[in-house]
């Protein structure tokens, strides 16, 4: 199955499988990982400010576009999974957001659907985690390029291409003896990254089923961007700072040195 179309149904399907599983999981709050790396980093980026009118492409259980919505920021979020929106909408109604937040159920792959949210309707928008997921990401990129104000800006996060991707990625941790004393080192090898590729991983280990990755190098990632006509004018690459795990070796919070998200800022040229 290489055909793009066909791509994106089956990865709606898997979604579709595992998106209540995973918001049971990740909770209305988010995780760790998006609580203390991807988020902070994502406002850092994205600026928001109250008054302010932002898309939240491929929204998930909607996490994100509650804490826009906190602080005073109309969002106009969307995703193609409809477990994901009924969990979206309880978790923002519970929240007493509903009037903040408006859902939508939208592929982010097709550009003409995205268009009907209306051209130059925002000031900024984000995609968080999202699209390592989609088998393509140009019309995402063109359909946002024309929704955003011409002074806008938009903020995406993905795990990181280099670190945390390709399916040529393994995590070590290996135990020296330095001057009498057995110090532990954690570290990555890397056997490809430039092949582009799609392939089936667990994103939660004990979910009930797998998803679709598809791995980008960097060039291409950014060349989609710029090629809608984006220029590349942010970049942080966190790294999770809670203490060590002892109890799990090749947890991500043991490699302080190495980032497992990429989180840039792109805006219209």
């Amino acid at each position: 199955m290489d055909d793009s179309a066909d791509l994106n149904r089956a990865s709606q399907a898997a979604w579709e499988q595992i998106a209540g599983w995973w918001d049971d999981y990740y909770t209305a709050a988010g995780n760790n990982a998006h609580r203390h790396m991807i988020a902070p980093a994502a406002l850092r980026l994205l600026d928001p400010r109250p008054g302010e009118t932002i898309l939240d492409a491929a929204c998930g259980n909607g996490v994100f576009a509650r804490r826009l919505a906190g602080l005073g920021v109309r969002v106009t979020a969307f995703d193609f999974s409809t477990v994901f929106l009924e969990r979206a909408r309880a978790h923002t109604a519970a929240a007493g957001l509903a009037d903040w937040v408006t859902y939508h159920h939208l592929d982010a792959t097709a550009e003409a659907q995205l268009l009907t949210l209306g051209p130059g309707a925002f000031d900024g928008g984000v995609c968080l985690m999202a699209l390592m997921d989609m088998p393509v990401v140009a019309p995402l990129f063109r359909a946002v390029r024309q929704l955003l104000k011409p002074a806008g800006r938009f903020v995406f996060g993905v795990l990181h291409p280099c670190f945390n991707s390709a399916r040529g990625l393994t995590r070590l941790v290996e135990e020296t003896d330095q001057d009498g004393q057995m110090v532990e080192t954690y570290g990555l090898k890397i056997t490809r990254y430039l092949t582009p590729e799609s392939f089936h991983g667990l994103g939660i280990v004990g979910q009930p089923a797998a998803q679709y990755y598809f791995h980008r190098p960097l060039q291409q990632l950014l060349g989609e961007a710029f090629s809608a006509g984006f220029v590349l004018d942010g970049l942080e690459e966190p790294a999770l700072t809670l203490e060590r795990n002892p109890q799990r070796a090749l947890s991500w919070s043991n490699f302080s040195e190495i980032p497992p998200f990429l989180i840039a800022r792109l805006r219209p040229v």
